[in-house]
């Protein structure tokens, strides 16, 4: 039995969900409403499976409605409250927002971008980043955000399949006091690519590169450039954003995304789950190269004209406690991270964030993962003092924005660590066996959506079919975004990891979600991964990998003992790993997800493969030696 929390923010609005239950495409078309369009809509929704099309022959613009509407009341009011790595802080007000993406739209307008032009922005964690991607969707071009982490290659493969003719970047980025070349980057990616007529370089870092016929810094353009630029007119379905997300095999999938519908979907979800507030601070860590970045750092927050805090650097640079140092600074009252971060955090104990004031919290969030439900409690004990509720979120690039959340500004209900509760109102979420059946309570299945929802991609760039294939294969009309969960007595649903991440041992489906929660319950371990490699038996093993709390210095068998024991008891001895590998760290990516393929692959002896988005390729090198070590040991001791 899970434990239960009853904290909320006062909030019980019955009303809403009653009426997105009764019919969910008035309720949408209410909520719509919210926006403001330059004309109204003839029909709410043209579903022609598994294509939707919302709010069909609205017009509107995403620039227009998280600037233009908030310049009356608001032009004086922060919208970035920014902190560079290096220590350097900016203000932007939303009348600075409004004139630098009016200047930077005319910039692209100069260098002869068009509605339905596509732009590649590869830059830092810079305010010029959302004003980049605002001045796009001002003028109808669709941007093509790539996190600044990836390689030349990934950056290639990307600009041509988008066929960007405009790059944005800038000398350099800050990472861990070191300077990523992101130019030099650049340069290589598209050494090949004639197609490419420009690159605007802003001047981040300073450091030395070269300029060719190609290149123009951002400084000159803007200070030329009119600050007057009236918004696009748009259909409701015009594409707002390219957004590439990498499969476990082929090339990275374009997500495309629209414009009315996505904007409706975050507009009511950072309502609804941030209880959002004019006096509010919010501070999301996601990177904007993620479609958190995209949908709940620029997006959301500036549809309702909120103040939020951006970060340029790592979360735990040039010390364990910047994440604290900043909260505190700014006054956050709502922090937004992953379950990733935390356990990093959690492994520096509790003495570091108890020594700054989080007095101002009032609202704490997770997304990327399944939050384990030790680490929930640590979060809302150690973070929010147990006064913050926690809305653990689940989505997708694909889905937009959430799906799955706890809302506080709609709802109060009773929290359950690990658990997401439900659905969102107006989306239909269940889970379902092999055969699309519905499954009983408690049991596990694979997540599906069975009606159409605003935030959804329209399709994938330049490729329906896959888009079909992909998403709307494995059930009729139903959408399968390959995740395992279960729901419980309470219809809560429980996500359990990626479908593809489901351990098969003899028979039985294991879920590395609940596996590494598991281990990470123990009070010595930190942070858990697992994954399986193939057994002439059983099918598949497991093997895990664990990184212990600092300080923790118990023997290694004897936990390894421990750790087996517990998983028999809590799970059951079928998913007890063959074997336990300490490391230090894990391989993650500069986001925070764990990349369990790079285990997987030296658990089966397989090429690496690119490790270009890997915040420490240390990380790899460590788990290799480590599991050598192991196996060379287990070797010599068979003998």
């Amino acid at each position: 039995m899970s434990e239960i929390f009853h904290i909320g923010l006062g909030n019980n609005d019955d009303a809403l969900r009653k009426k997105a239950d009764a019919d969910f495409v008035s309720f949408w078309d209410e909520q719509a409403k919210n926006l403001s369009w330059f004309s109204p809509w003839e029909k709410t929704l043209d579903w022609r499976p598994p294509f939707a099309k919302w709010f069909v022959g609205g017009t509107i613009n995403a620039s227009y409605n998280t600037l233009d509407i908030h310049q009356a009341a608001k032009s004086d009011k922060s919208a970035i409250l920014w902190e560079g790595e290096n220590g350097e802080s900016r203000n932007l007000t939303y009348g600075q927002m409004f004139t630098q993406v009016q200047k930077f739209a005319n910039v692209l307008k100069s260098l002869g971008v068009k509605k339905g032009d596509r732009v590649t922005i590869y830059l830092p964690m810079v305010p010029e980043l959302p004003i980049a991607m605002l001045a796009c969707a001002r003028i109808g071009a669709a941007h093509t955000v790539i996190f600044s982490g990836f390689s030349a290659t990934s950056i290639k493969d990307r600009v041509a399949d988008s066929n960007s003719k405009v790059i944005i970047t800038a000398d350099g980025g800050y990472r861990r006091g070191k300077i990523v070349p992101l130019k030099d980057v650049i340069d290589e990616a598209i050494s090949e690519l004639d197609f490419v007529e420009h690159v605007i370089v802003l001047e981040r870092t300073k450091n030395k590169i070269s300029m060719s016929s190609k290149d123009q810094l951002w400084t000159e353009l803007i200070d030329s450039a009119s600050s007057s630029c009236p918004a696009e007119e748009l259909p409701s379905d015009h594409p707002l954003y390219i957004l590439y997300t990498s499969g476990t095999t082929g090339k990275p999938k374009g997500v495309l995304h629209g414009t009315g519908g996505y904007l409706t979907h975050l507009y009511s979800t950072f309502k609804w789950a941030f209880d959002i507030k004019d006096s509010d601070v919010f501070f999301c860590t996601a990177d904007i190269g993620w479609v958190t970045g995209h949908s709940y750092v620029v997006y959301a927050p500036f549809l309702h004209g909120a103040t939020q805090v951006m970060y340029e650097g790592a979360p735990d640079f040039p010390e364990p406690s910047r994440m604290w140092e900043i909260l505190q600074k700014y006054n956050v009252t709502i922090f937004y991270t992953t379950p990733t971060a935390l356990r990093m955090f959690m492994k520096f104990g509790d003495d570091i964030p108890n020594s700054f004031d989080l007095s101002q919290l009032r609202l704490l969030g997770t997304v990327g993962e399944p939050i384990n439900p030790e680490v929930w409690k640590w979060y809302f004990k150690t973070i929010g003092k147990e006064k913050c509720p926690i809305i653990d979120t689940w989505w997708q690039t694909e889905t937009g924005g959430m799906l799955i959340s706890s809302l506080p500004g709609l709802e109060t209900i009773p929290l359950k660590p690990g658990s997401g509760t439900l659905p969102i109102p107006g989306v239909n979420i269940t889970v379902v066996d092999e055969n699309g059946g519905d499954v009983p309570a408690n049991t596990k299945g694979y997540l599906v959506i069975k009606n159409p929802w605003p935030g959804m991609l329209l399709t994938l760039w330049g490729d329906d079919e896959k888009y079909k294939t992909v998403y709307w294969s494995k059930y009729e009309n139903c959408y399968y975004p390959g995740d395992y969960a279960l729901k419980d007595d309470d219809d809560y649903i429980w996500l359990l990891g990626r479908a593809d991440d489901v351990l098969k041992v003899a028979g039985h489906r294991i879920g590395t979600a609940e596996l590494e929660s598991c281990m990470v319950s123990h009070p010595s371990i930190a942070e858990s991964a697992a994954c399986g490699i193939p057994d002439e038996v059983k099918g598949e093993v497991i093997i895990a990998f664990v990184v212990l709390k600092q300080g923790i210095s118990n023997d290694t068998s004897i936990l390894e003992k421990e750790l087996s024991n517990k998983i028999r008891t809590d799970i059951g001895a079928i998913a007890t790993p063959k074997q336990i590998y300490f490391v230090s760290k894990l391989p993650k990516t500069r986001s925070g997800k764990i990349m369990r393929r790079l285990l997987k692959a030296i658990g089966n002896n397989e090429k690496i493969g690119d490790v270009s988005t890997l915040e420490d390729g240390a990380a790899v090198t460590e788990v290799q030696q480590v599991f050598d070590e192991l196996q060379k040991s287990i070797k010599e001791n068979s003998r």
